[in-house]
C-alpha cells in the first residue's frame, strides 16, 4: 500500500501493519491481505463482489478486521459481505471505509453487510467512515447493515463518521427473536454542503427482545441530515430511539420517529433534542482561557466521544 492508503488505514481501523487474526483488507476494488483462522474462516463470495464469514460456534474473545480502502480517482464499487455467526460465540468485528479524492471524479463504496447469528452469542461491529484529499470530486459512502439476531443473542454496532464524507444513505434493518437485543450508537459530523441520512428499521418478533437506537450528530455550515427510525413492536418487548443533534451555521437537521406497538406488553419510546450550542456553555470554557472557536470546539468533541 502506498501512503495515501496507509494513512486512510489507520483512520478507519488504527492499524499501523497487519493485525493478528482474522482480516481482509480492501484496497482500490481488490484484496491486498487476506487471512483466516482455525475458528474464523472469510472466502470470496461466488460473484466476486465481497466476501462471506463464517465463524465457528463457541468462537469467544476473537476479532475480525475488514476495512475497505480507495484512493483510485472515479472508483465505484458494491461490496457484499455475509457473516455467519455460530451459537455461543463472543466475538468483535472491526470494519470501515476511508474515501481518498484528489481530482474532479466522485468515487463511491455501497457496503452491505448481512449478519446472521444464532443463539446465545454476543457480537460487537465497529464501523467508521472516513474522507480526504482536496479533489472537488464527492466521496460517497452508503453502508446497509443488515441484522437476524437469534435466541438470546446481543450484537451491538458503534459507528462514526466524523470527518470528510460528503454524501451517505446508512440503512440498518435488523429482525430479533426471542431474548434477543440490538444497541446501535451513531456519531456523525457533516460540514459544508454535506448529506447524512440514517435509516432505522427493527423488527422486535421474539417475547422479551430489546432494542436501543442512539445517534449523536454535528451539523454545521449548510449540510444537512436526517434520523429517521422505524421500530415495531411485534410481542412483549422494550424499544428505545434517540436523536440529539447540534446545529452550527445554518445547518438543518431532520428527526423522524416511527414507534409501532403491534403488541399490548410492547414499550417502545422516542426521544429527540435538536439545537445550538448553549451560550452558556461557550462562556464557561471561554473563563477557563480557551477561545470562542476552541470552546466550541472542545464541546463538540465531548458531544461525539
Amino acid at each position: 500500500m502506498d501512503s495515501i492508503q496507509k494513512n486512510l488505514l489507520e483512520a478507519i481501523s488504527g492499524l499501523h501493519e497487519i493485525p493478528e487474526g482474522a482480516y481482509n483488507i480492501r484496497t482500490d476494488g481488490k484484496t491486498e491481505a487476506r487471512n483466516s483462522t482455525e475458528n474464523i474462516e472469510i472466502v470470496p463470495r461466488e460473484s466476486g463482489d465481497g466476501i462471506t464469514i463464517h465463524i465457528k460456534p463457541g468462537t469467544k474473545n476473537e476479532s475480525i478486521h475488514i476495512p475497505v480502502v480507495l484512493s483510485k480517482a472515479g472508483l465505484k464499487e458494491t461490496v457484499y459481505n455475509d457473516f455467519y455467526i455460530g451459537d455461543d460465540c463472543d466475538v468483535t468485528i472491526i470494519a470501515g471505509c476511508g474515501i481518498h479524492c484528489g481530482t474532479a471524479d466522485d468515487s463511491q463504496h455501497d457496503g452491505i453487510h448481512s449478519f446472521f447469528i444464532g443463539k446465545n452469542s454476543k457480537v460487537k461491529y465497529i464501523e467508521k467512515h472516513y474522507g480526504s484529499g482536496d479533489g472537488s470530486g464527492e466521496r460517497i459512502m452508503n453502508p446497509e447493515t443488515v441484522m437476524e439476531i437469534g435466541e438470546d443473542s446481543y450484537m451491538e454496532m458503534d459507528t462514526a463518521q466524523i470527518k470528510g464524507v460528503d454524501s451517505t444513505i446508512r440503512k440498518t434493518t435488523a429482525k430479533l427473536a426471542k431474548g434477543a437485543g440490538l444497541k446501535v450508537t451513531e456519531r456523525l459530523m457533516t460540514h459544508g454542503n454535506q448529506t447524512a441520512k440514517s435509516v432505522f428499521f427493527v423488527d422486535m418478533n421474539g417475547e422479551d427482545s430489546s432494542t436501543n437506537l442512539i445517534s449523536r450528530s454535528v451539523a454545521k455550515d449548510n449540510s444537512y441530515q436526517l434520523f429517521e427510525s422505524n421500530i415495531n413492536g411485534n410481542a412483549k418487548c422494550s424499544g428505545h430511539s434517540e436523536c440529539d443533534a447540534i446545529i452550527v451555521g445554518d445547518a438543518k437537521v431532520s428527526s423522524v420517529p416511527g414507534i409501532t406497538a403491534n403488541n399490548s406488553d410492547a414499550a417502545l419510546i422516542h426521544e429527540a433534542a435538536i439545537g445550538k450550542i448553549a451560550g452558556e456553555q461557550i462562556v464557561k470554557l471561554m473563563t477557563l482561557g480557551l477561545t470562542e472557536e476552541e470552546a466550541e470546539e472542545q464541546i463538540i468533541s465531548g458531544f461525539l466521544k
